[in-house]
């Protein structure tokens, strides 16, 4: 086995590890964030840069269309797909604008929003997930521990303890930061969380 390989499998092996000790509260405390807001006719509007761009998407693919198996649809959207309204948006109000006008145009009741950095200092996502808040809207995010401090972010009556995130953290419900400031071992982690998110509403709304 090369080295560099090889290194490369234990620092995956190392940073999942660490994510396993931490996950449980801010995970399920998304998670209930996510089946509150699905029952009451909701969904889950997801966003991010780049690779996080890639993982939105992959995540509310697989909650529309399906994750393991045939179901009925569970609603989802990534903010990145629509060139149209991102270049609109780029062009005419910046670059840091382009999920906060979405948000604000397509967010309803009982949405919950997503938000996607492995630095936790995007500008776009930030103010994504801050226009969510003004509209009364839930929001989690997905974030690294690059160059920030440990924040416990409040969901709901808790404390919940996500490890570091950075300005994210100052704009979510609750926060999940992979113990890591390696931009590939984050998103390899957030792909996962996202799966496990998709196994686990399948269960909790009764589709499989």
């Amino acid at each position: 086995m090369p080295d560099s390989f090889a290194a490369e499998i234990n620092e995956h092996r190392a940073v999942f590890e660490a994510t396993a000790q931490m996950l449980g509260g801010p995970f399920t405390a998304a998670l209930d964030l996510f089946e509150a807001g699905l029952r009451r006719g909701g969904k889950l509007m997801l966003f991010g840069n780049g690779g996080s761009a890639a993982d939105a998407q992959h995540i509310a693919a697989e909650l529309v269309i399906r994750y393991s198996r045939n179901r009925e649809s569970i609603g989802a959207m990534a903010l990145t797909t629509d060139s149209s309204a991102l270049t609109a948006c780029a062009n005419d109000f910046g670059f840091e604008s382009i999920f906060e006008r979405q948000v604000s145009g397509l967010g309803r009741a009982h949405d919950v929003v997503v938000g996607l950095s492995t630095s936790g200092k995007s500008a776009n996502v930030l103010r994504g997930l801050r226009q969510a808040r003004s509209m009364g809207l839930n929001t989690v995010g997905l974030t690294g521990a690059a160059g920030a401090a440990g924040a416990a972010v409040t969901a709901g009556a808790r404390a919940v303890q996500g490890g570091s995130g950075g300005a994210l953290s100052d704009h979510c419900d609750v926060l999940i930061a992979v113990p890591s400031e390696v931009t590939a071992r984050v998103q390899e982690m957030h792909i996962l969380i996202g799966h496990m998110w998709c196994k686990a509403l399948e269960q909790r709304l009764g589709l499989v």
